[in-house]
């Protein structure tokens, strides 16, 4: 099989990191290469975080170039609008439509920018948006963005979800599992 490529996009703190070694646990699982790279930016001061996830037969190398992300997966809208130029032509976002504002506009240098998913889809981009935040809180946690977001994207890959529940107890503290079984299933069976 050709290399598949993910993309985790978020602002420091989100918990895209736990997203992507959920991913990367999952597939190695399934008997796939699979490399993970994580870009942290300035993810401690509320900066883009980006972290690839590459698999396959055979992987070499785990950065993934402009035009080649089979997935980008969001958990902030602007960031997920900064990545289009990543997305393969027929590759898929899905987003959180949580909006983070960046220094910028924080500092009044810049404004927010406006429809940013009507701009995104009428730019033939396959957009898949909605509030995961809401869905987060709704399963007991804002934290739990994480695993809403692994829900909806699980929609778009052929694995039984037993699958992705197996990569999900074996990736969070026992604690917090029903928690985020909660949250990954309202995101799987949201819209």
């Amino acid at each position: 099989m050709r290399t598949k490529n993910i993309m985790i996009v978020g602002v420091g703190g989100q918990g895209s990191l736990l997203a992507s070694k959920l991913l990367g646990r999952l597939l190695m699982n399934e008997g796939y290469d699979v490399k993970v790279s994580e870009v942290h930016g300035m993810s401690q001061r509320g900066g883009s975080v980006v972290t690839y996830v590459r698999y396959g037969d055979n992987v070499a190398s785990p950065v993934i170039d402009t035009g080649e992300a089979d997935y980008i997966v969001s958990f902030e809208l602007l960031e997920a609008a900064r990545m289009v130029k990543y997305l393969a032509p027929d590759g898929q976002i899905v987003t959180n439509t949580q909006q983070i504002d960046p220094m910028p506009v924080i500092t009044g240098a810049a404004s927010y920018p406006e429809n940013l998913v009507d701009k995104m889809k009428a730019a033939d981009v396959k957009v898949d948006a909605f509030d995961a935040l809401a869905l987060a809180e709704k399963a007991g946690s804002s934290k739990a963005v994480n695993l809403v977001l692994m829900g909806r994207l699980s929609k778009y890959f052929p694995l039984p979800v037993s699958v992705w529940n197996k990569a999900v107890e074996e990736s969070v503290p026992a604690k917090f599992l029903e928690l985020n079984r909660k949250a990954f299933e309202l995101g799987r069976s949201a819209g």
